[in-house]
């Protein structure tokens, strides 16, 4: 647990600098410069300044009325009859020789004359006189002479607190801002070295095993971590060490860190949760710090889990190919100083995730570090199935839904994908009026995700329409006259949609495969060159439509060569790898320049026979291509069922979909509505067939937005 006082991070606890406080200060520091300021600016503003010759002869002549003496010089007010006040404030009316602080003075004052107060500097020489001459001619006068002390008083509470108080400010500033940028307490240079891990409890993370599905593998061995952690003199006794730490690996959106949030669940432990790239900052010597400290929070509330995000920020291979970095190649090392160096015995597991693991350092991966490697994969069929069910326990579904037929069409997605899918579904179901989510808003949903929604704005030609027509029809004959068709056609359309697709066909696989042979590719190859094999049937030219579905066809032909040994001329030879398997999975070749212009050659080989036997199947059933793209451009929008009845010669209006499912979804909580859902009026309605399901791992066959068709 986390502690008797159950703090959710301890380093919330110390005391940090406000910044209302830091504001208070700099503003009052700023009023206190400015007060002095307007004094001082008001006091010369007030005072007409005349030699010290004139003073003493105006004494002599009893024009002075009072005076007041100090250490800087004599400030003196005329009597009402002296005639240099007349004068003096006849000057200030006119504005000659006086400051603009005079005229504001003369502006302000009173219907009195004596408001006016004169200054003279003291003289270079001491005039002893002075005093004796002022007493002759009955002038008041006081003084206020200030001792040495009192100057330096003075001068400390002028000058010195104030520059005190503004590098107190600054020091709390300063401190707070590399704080903000580095985190931790107030320790070190402002906090960077301290680690900001959140610590998680079972009810902060709100997630457990029950919310994860379609990773039972995965599960497994998370699970027997858990009991590590709950039950360790059961290994102990046997002579059995803990394991230090798992990897989680696998595709973007697969649950790597709804995982790790399950098992801080399941286990009912602290859970520090920390990404790779907190530990790195801008200076050199940070990112390991941040590492001793979290195991040094993490032994003392032992036993828990420690849980870094994305650890190929920090556990990149320590080579010179891309140049060195002294601050990441630190933390690496003070990371696996630190796996090394904790007891096991103690019960603190670190798990760490990526989706890059051929980057990683290969003293990372080594047993007694991360003893376990658990690869979270692509669901299956079942995993889809069971991951739908999941993410559907909150949302009202009809009783039209199926998500047998759902998890078909889904093949290739990831859980983050049908969790999206299924929230579209849900907002659909809004925007149309309905309070439960029926089938067809799911496989809308579903067609939204891979196509985008209807660019019903869109006006083409007629020849542009009917060459989309011809150009998604050819894709689906060729692909019903394959000899091994494990995906029939399900829907296809020549409306075109946001994702640059002006229309496309979509598959519904009747099983999910594992293993492609070589008859299995050839036939995918085939299908997406008829697209452009329909053009130069029909129209005796091509199109830029037919972009992606050359790209495509392309990768899958290297492939043969170069990874699935599938070519002739260099049979079972490895010519590539794999880079980045659970991102872009490019190919990076292992040949040389020679053997690479050879496999171009037999890359090129491969789609042209494709090509010919694709148009080969387009001429032998040049009439039925012409049949079904007559009725796809009288409807726009047709089903496999409807293609298939035309084929053999039946009324496609007759035509109905069947899909048979023989996988029975395990026992999960469905919120299923028995209340009839109302269907939308016809004009509202997004697609014109409301039980057709879409392809899942067959992506629009459509093109980039500056291409004209699909």
């Amino acid at each position: 647990m986390a502690g008797p006082n159950g703090p959710n991070n301890q380093n919330d606890n110390r005391k940090r600098p406000s910044l209302g406080f830091i504001g208070i200060v700099v503003w009052a520091i700023l009023l206190v410069v400015l007060l002095n300021s307007c004094v001082v600016s008001m006091r010369s503003a007030s005072t007409i300044t005349v030699p010290y010759s004139t003073f003493r002869e105006w004494v002599v002549s009893d024009y002075v009325d009072k005076v007041e003496m100090d250490n800087y010089g004599y400030y003196f007010t005329l009597k009402d009859d002296a005639p240099p006040l007349a004068e003096y404030q006849d000057k200030s009316k006119s504005g000659n020789n006086l400051s603009v602080g005079n005229l504001l003075l003369d502006q302000i004052s009173t219907s009195k004359k004596n408001t006016l107060k004169f200054q003279a500097a003291m003289p270079p020489v001491e005039d002893s006189d002075i005093i004796n001459l002022m007493t002759d001619h009955g002038v008041e006068y006081k003084s206020e002479m200030i001792s040495s002390e009192q100057t330096m008083l003075y001068g400390v509470l002028s000058y010195v607190l104030p520059t005190l108080i503004l590098v107190v400010a600054m020091v709390f500033l300063y401190r707070y801002m590399f704080k903000k940028m580095g985190g931790g307490g107030l320790g070190g240079l402002g906090g960077v070295g301290k680690a900001n891990a959140k610590v998680y409890v079972e009810k902060s993370t709100g997630v457990t095993f029950r919310d994860v599905a379609g990773q039972d593998e995965a599960k497994e061995s998370l699970e027997e971590i858990i009991d590590f952690l709950h039950h360790p003199q059961r290994y102990t006794e046997i002579g059995a060490k803990l394991p230090k730490g798992a990897l989680l690996v696998g595709p973007p959106g697969t649950g790597k860190t709804l995982l790790a949030k399950a098992v801080a669940g399941e286990a009912n432990v602290p859970f520090f949760s920390i990404s790779g790239s907190d530990f790195v900052e801008m200076f050199v010597g940070v990112g390991a710090s941040r590492v001793r400290d979290l195991f040094k929070e993490a032994n003392k509330m032992a036993p828990c889990i420690i849980f870094i995000d994305e650890i190929d920020t920090i556990g990149k291979s320590r080579d010179n190919r891309m140049g060195g970095n002294d601050e990441r190649e630190q933390t690496l090392n003070q990371l696996l100083a630190e796996l090394d160096g904790f007891d096991p015995g103690k019960g603190i597991i670190v798990l760490g995730a990526t989706n890059r693991p051929e980057v990683l350092d290969k003293a990372l991966l080594r047993p007694g570090r991360f003893d376990r490697r658990i690869t979270i994969d692509r669901p299956n069929l079942a995993g889809r199935l069971a991951t739908l069910q999941v993410h559907t326990r909150k949302i009202r579904l009809a009783e039209d839904v199926d998500l047998n037929k759902i998890a078909q069409a889904t093949a290739g997605c990831v859980g983050a994908d049908l969790a999206n899918l299924v929230n579209e579904a849900a907002l659909r179901a809004v925007r149309q009026g309905r309070k439960a989510v029926n089938q067809q808003d799911l496989l809308s949903s579903f067609e939204f995700v891979i196509a985008g929604s209807e660019k019903k704005g869109t006006v083409l030609t007629e020849q542009e329409k009917k060459m989309v027509a011809y150009h998604e029809v050819g894709h689906a004959l060729v692909a019903h006259f394959q000899k091994n068709n494990a995906m029939p056609v399900s829907k296809i359309t020549i409306v075109p949609h946001t994702q640059g697709a002006l229309g496309y066909t979509l598959h519904l696989p009747e099983e999910e495969k594992f293993l492609m042979t070589e008859e299995d590719l050839l036939s995918e190859i085939r299908s997406l060159l008829a697209g452009r094999s329909a053009e130069e049937v029909v129209f005796g030219s091509r199109s830029s439509g037919a972009a992606n579905d050359i790209e495509r066809a392309t990768d899958i032909a290297r492939k043969m060569v170069t990874m699935f040994g599938m070519s002739e001329k260099y049979g079972m030879m490895g010519l590539a790898t794999v880079h980045n398997q659970y991102l872009d999975g490019q190919l990076g070749l292992t040949c040389g320049q020679e053997t690479a212009a050879g496999i171009d050659n037999e890359v090129r080989a491969i789609i042209e026979r494709c090509h010919g036997e694709a148009i080969q199947i387009l001429k032998d059933n040049r009439e039925l291509l012409d049949k079904i793209a007559d009725y796809l451009l009288e409807k726009e929008t047709i089903t496999g069922a409807e293609m298939v009845a035309i084929i053999e010669g039946r009324d496609p209006a007759l035509a109905e979909v069947t899909l048979d499912s023989n996988i029975e979804p395990p026992a999960r909580a469905i919120h299923m509505v028995s209340e009839p859902v109302p269907m939308p009026p016809a004009s509202t309605q997004e697609e014109p067939e409301q039980d057709k399901e879409p392809e899942g791992d067959q992506e629009p066959e459509g093109e980039k937005p500056d291409q004209p068709q699909e």
